[in-house]
Parts: C-alpha cells; structure tokens; sequence
C-alpha cells in the first residue's frame, strides 16, 4: 500500500488542477449512514412518499418526521480524518475543489474552503413562500420549524424533483474538463450527474485516484490507484506522504 501512497502523493503534487468527487462513503465514518444502506433513511422511509418536493408542499408536516431523524443524526456529526485531511491537501495546494453529493456539511467543518454542493447543505432552512433563511441550529428545538409566516420551513438540501443548482452543474463541469487528477472518495459514482465527471476529467487524460471500501464500475475502467480502504485511513496517509515530500523537497 505504501508503494501505492507515494505515488498517488506524487499525482497530487504534480497536478496544476485537481478536484475530488466525494459521497456519502465519507461520511459514514462520522456516523452517518448511507440512506441506500440496511441502517440508512430509505430503510425506513419511502423516499417517494417522504423525500419529493411534491411531498413537501402537499404536507411539509409529515415530510418532517423524516427531516427529523435526519437531523438528529446530522447535528451530531463531526467532520473524520478524511474531512480534515481534505482541508490539509486544500492548504497544501493539492486539491483545488470539493464536489460532494453530501448535505451534511461536514467539509467546510473540516476546512475544505472549496466545495460544490449537488445536493444543498442541511444547515440551513428557507421559506418556500417569503423566503426567509434561517441557520437550521437556531431553530432545532421547533418541530416543526416555522417561519415568521407561520410556513413550514425546508432545509436546504435538494428534493427529488428539484433540479441540482446550476452554478454547481456548471462549474464542476468546467474544473472537470481542466482537471488534470480527480480524487474519487467514499462514492459508487452511479448517481446521475455526478456519475459522468470522472469520465469528463478522463477525456484529458488525468489520473483518477479512487478511495472506496469496495470496487465499483469506475475501478477497472478509468481508476489509475485504487484503495480498498475506509478515506479516513488513506487520506491522513497521503497528507503525511506529501507533507514529508515538500520538506525533502525543501
């Protein structure tokens, strides 16, 4: 494995442009389920009936019996060394941009100052009707929450049925065609749109360094270094292995 951290380290010190794609495999290790897992929200929740933005409007009470749970788990949450470790590489200069399909926040806690959201962030909520925004914190205790216009609030992470933000669509795209190492963290990267960045980025032949606990489909056909390991394990390895180059190198 070391053979393997060196040279990706090597990857990431020498790319002009590098950018990571990260799901909800990063977050676990902060004791956050993957709501497709046995213990996620969809086990218990039927994301058609709770997790539609058409749900939400007809009866945001109901919807909110789910947010709940979500929340509680959410809130508890810290960023693991995977999230440090990607605000290390950011400051370092070895990593340009965070595109994650996570709500919950836990890179810009752990120091990534670059992040795309595909999915909105859950600590915030608005008002769908006046368009207040509140900080989900200062109204944890409501339940559930309301606006100074008496509307249900909804947090701001991304329905089905709402469309992924256009500045993220845009602007991932546009890292992705001038990436020249893409980092592939804790995602099967099978969710549309994200799922097609890292053939984006392998048009200019960049190297994609891939960090899951299982293969995936992206493993034996664009995947230059693979890591069957947990991020928060190779991650803070990586950070090492450059940190100890840029001091030889000094």
């Amino acid at each position: 494995m070391q053979k393997s951290i060196d040279e990706a380290a090597r990857i990431l010190m020498d790319s002009r442009m590098t950018i990571a794609l990260t799901g909800a495999g990063i977050s676990v290790e902060s004791g956050i389920p993957d709501f497709r897992s046995a213990e996620g929200l969809w086990a218990t929740y039927d994301p058609a009936e709770y997790a539609t933005i058409q749900a939400f409007r007809n009866d945001p009470e109901k919807v909110w019996r789910m947010l709940r749970e979500m929340d509680e788990v959410v809130g508890r949450a810290k960023p693991n060394e995977a999230h440090t470790g990607m605000g290390e590489l950011e400051q370092m200069g070895c990593l340009h941009c965070v595109i994650t399909q996570n709500v919950d926040n836990l890179h810009q806690a752990g120091g990534s100052r670059e992040v795309i959201e595909y999915h909105g962030n859950s600590s915030t909520l608005s008002c769908l009707w006046c368009g207040k925004q509140y900080r989900t914190e200062a109204k944890r205790g409501e339940i559930p929450p309301l606006c100074e216009c008496q509307k249900v609030l909804k947090p701001d992470v991304i329905f089905f049925g709402e469309a992924i933000p256009e500045y993220a669509m845009r602007r991932s795209f546009e890292l992705a065609s001038s990436a020249e190492a893409l980092l592939v963290v804790g995602t099967s990267a099978v969710v549309s749109p994200a799922n097609t960045l890292p053939s984006v980025v392998k048009r200019n032949r960049a190297k994609i360094i891939e960090i899951n606990k299982e293969r995936t489909h992206l493993t034996d056909t664009v995947t230059d270094i693979f890591f069957e390991a947990s991020a928060g394990k190779v991650i803070p390895q990586l950070v090492a292995a450059i940190r100890e180059r840029k001091g030889s190198d000094g």
